[in-house]
């Protein structure tokens, strides 16, 4: 599937329908929310909270932040059990830590909404030796779903439940290409993640597209490899374009270009939330409707062309295995979950 202009503004111009026309009862239920504290994270957590969710974790980088949205969420509108845990995906000792935290824990977890995300220009390298987008955006995000999944699977056979992962990706995905060269690359993670690659200035102009679509990629790979018994809903969400602190690192002309967009196109950060929460509690009757499925505008739509040629296809299974292979090295209990509750396509 191809996205024109035109068919982009005349999504972006469309009535978007209100939550109530969705909303579910979230009684005794937890809610895991990524990058809670600002923007589609915190208005996505206040949907929620409406709903009743019997506890809700706010997963935020910053301390300050974090707390701040944990008082205006019981400001606003009263919800007194969302609770502050704090995560860096930028470090996969935090993701671990996250993690280890919730093990500990030994609460049940219903949906995991994985939100937070960077753009950003230019190459910078992580602790742990990645670029710090491609890290964020794709490796931690994906590390943080294979941790928690275990714990939504016993979840769903103990209250008898259909946990859902979202993962929040972008119609920009549709918009990428890759050069022949990176796409037969056999280790195409570690290329496009690394310094000789990024440090390419032409390479790094589409980075936040790019990592955008390894989204999609391991949503459909991850569904792929979990059996069609297994209670568990993987899906990637397009929020539309909206207000964000995504551009935050954008400068000269993009600015003016950025704030132009904006005026003319984007949604607010709440009404780009519905669709995530659309996403994670739609088709309550038929969840498995969802299952490794990409939305937007509040239903199921086509991936882009990329994804579905040969050549995507192939991205996607290298990737898979590729990925598979650098969390397991992480942490073991990556591979320990591949093993025991995923199979081998």
């Amino acid at each position: 599937m191809k996205v024109s202009v035109l068919s982009f503004i005349a999504d972006q111009r469309s009535k978007q329908p209100p939550v109530s026309s969705f909303r579910v009862d979230l009684t005794g239920k937890t809610v895991v929310v990524v990058g809670a504290n600002t923007g589609l994270g915190f208005e996505a957590t206040k949907h929620f909270a409406g709903m009743g969710a019997g506890r809700i974790i706010m997963a935020c980088r910053s301390q300050s932040k974090g707390q701040a949205a944990v008082e205006r969420l019981k400001s606003e509108i009263g919800y007194s059990r969302a609770e502050l845990w704090l995560i860096d995906l930028a470090e996969f000792s935090s993701v671990r830590e996250f993690a280890d935290r919730f093990e500990r824990d030994g609460g049940r977890l219903d949906i995991l909404v994985e939100n937070a995300a960077m753009r950003s220009f230019e190459y910078t390298a992580t602790k742990d030796g990645w670029d710090m987008s491609l890290q964020v955006n794709h490796l931690s995000t994906s590390l943080l779903a294979l941790l928690l999944l275990p714990i939504m699977i016993r979840t769903a056979k103990q209250h008898a439940t259909v946990p859902r992962i979202v993962v929040v990706s972008s119609d920009m995905h549709y918009f990428v290409k890759f050069s022949r060269d990176v796409a037969e690359d056999p280790e195409i993670l570690k290329t496009l993640g690394g310094a000789e690659y990024c440090k390419n200035p032409k390479n790094m102009q589409d980075r936040y597209e790019l990592t955008k679509l390894f989204n999609v990629f391991f949503v459909r790979a991850l569904n792929a490899h979990i059996p069609p018994s297994t209670p568990l809903i993987v899906s990637a969400v397009d929020p539309g374009f909206c207000y964000s602190e995504l551009r935050r690192e954008s400068s000269g002309v993009r600015v003016i270009r950025d704030w132009l967009m904006e005026s003319a196109l984007a949604f607010s950060s709440e009404v780009g939330s519905r669709r995530i929460v659309w996403t994670a509690l739609a088709h309550q009757e038929e969840p498995d409707r969802l299952r490794g499925e990409y939305t937007s505008s509040f239903k199921i739509k086509e991936v882009g062309d990329l994804v579905l040629s040969p050549v995507g296809r192939e991205v996607e299974r290298r990737s898979w295995d590729e990925l598979v292979g650098i969390l397991g090295k992480v942490d073991s209990r990556v591979t320990e979950t591949v093993e025991r509750y995923l199979t081998r396509v």
